[in-house]
């Protein structure tokens, strides 16, 4: 599963709303990357995606076989994926 503290719900929110001022198909990608993980934006998920639609009011696409939460790590609120959650789903 996939959740998200209260600071990166908000960060992801306002990346969100900014990104779609621009390109209202934009949406936030997780995927695993050598350091762990990366957020980038895309249009569409890529195949095996999961669609998180997360009660903060933004959507991201996360790819399989990532779990943990999302959390803003110090310094310059850097977005970190900590692993740690039962894997079986993706929610908020």
């Amino acid at each position: 599963m996939i959740r998200c503290s209260e600071r990166a719900s908000a960060l992801l929110r306002t990346a969100d709303v900014a990104a779609r001022r621009f390109n209202p198909d934009a949406r936030i990608r997780l995927s695993p990357d050598a350091g762990g993980v990366r957020f980038e934006l895309v249009d569409e998920p890529m195949p095996g995606d999961e669609v998180v639609e997360h009660d903060g009011g933004f959507t991201l696409f996360v790819a399989a076989g990532l779990f943990g939460t999302v959390d803003v790590a110090d310094p310059h609120d850097r977005l970190v994926l900590i692993p740690g959650s039962t894997p079986g789903g993706v929610g908020s």
